[in-house]
């Protein structure tokens, strides 16, 4: 669903390892998909400017909301969270949007991910 501020942003839920999480998407994915991930303590919304140009390129723009941001669901028991909750939620996210690959630039807070492989 778009709103009103952001017509071009489609917002949808995704049922992902028992939580409803929140993904934003713009544009019609014609060259490739570009990820926003948001840091701490920010969510999609930091990335609206740059998804609506990279849509605008035509490129796909996808921003998750990670758990507990946002508009996604909070772990009903947030004490038992891991390192690779987040790291499983996007693979995860991945495989719903079919999104095969991705290449990331590890910054700041993006650190867990590289390291994980």
């Amino acid at each position: 669903m778009a709103t009103a501020e952001q017509p071009q942003i489609e917002h949808s839920h995704l049922a992902i390892r028992g939580l409803n999480l929140h993904v934003a998407q713009a544009g019609t994915g014609e060259l490739k998909t570009v990820l926003f991930l948001h840091g701490f303590p920010e969510l999609w919304y930091s990335w609206r400017h740059q998804m609506l140009a990279v849509a605008a390129a035509g490129y796909r723009a996808v921003a998750p909301d990670w758990r507990g941001y946002g508009l996604s669901d909070q772990p009903p028991e947030p004490e038992t969270a891991s390192y690779q909750d987040p790291q499983e939620d996007l693979l995860a996210i991945l495989d719903v949007l079919s999104i095969p690959m991705v290449l990331a630039y590890p910054a700041l807070n993006f650190r867990i991910f590289w390291e994980s492989y």
